[in-house]
């Protein structure tokens, strides 16, 4: 365990960790529940709501896991990033256009700093197969 917390740089582990978990966590709630699964889909707008549920919530997981665990942090950060933009589109737009700045800036804040987190892994995590891998030596 004790090289699983060893890094050469611990603000992007802690990145790591943040961006990681959340996904992860996100990711499973769309699979088992329906208010962040096919319901929100369902109230954006989306077609085949249980489709994209799923669908986002594999790329979730899968990715939350890789930046987790350090593997190929860089690839990962990409869909997800790609998630954020998404639901910036299709929930946050609407809350600015509608109802202001304050709104939006109030339900925005988590999804800005999950979206500079991502941005900080792409730019300083490795992207190779060794990724932010914790050394054994």
């Amino acid at each position: 365990m004790k090289r699983f917390l060893k890094t050469t740089n611990g603000p992007l582990l802690v990145c790591r960790i943040v961006v990681g978990l959340i996904f992860l966590s996100e990711g499973i709630q769309k699979f088992i529940l329906a208010g962040p699964g096919v319901d929100r889909f369902t109230k954006i707008g989306f077609s085949h709501p249980l489709f994209w549920a799923y669908f986002v919530g594999t790329f979730e997981i899968l990715c939350g896991v890789l930046i987790l665990i350090g593997f190929y942090t860089k690839l990962a950060a990409i869909p997800l990033l790609i998630i954020m933009l998404v639901a910036f589109i299709t929930t946050k737009v609407p809350i600015i256009t509608g109802k202001g700045f304050w709104p939006f800036a109030h339900e925005y804040r988590t999804d800005f700093a999950m979206t500079l987190l991502l941005i900080i892994i792409l730019a300083y995590g490795k992207g190779d197969s060794e990724g932010n891998k914790i050394s054994t030596g």
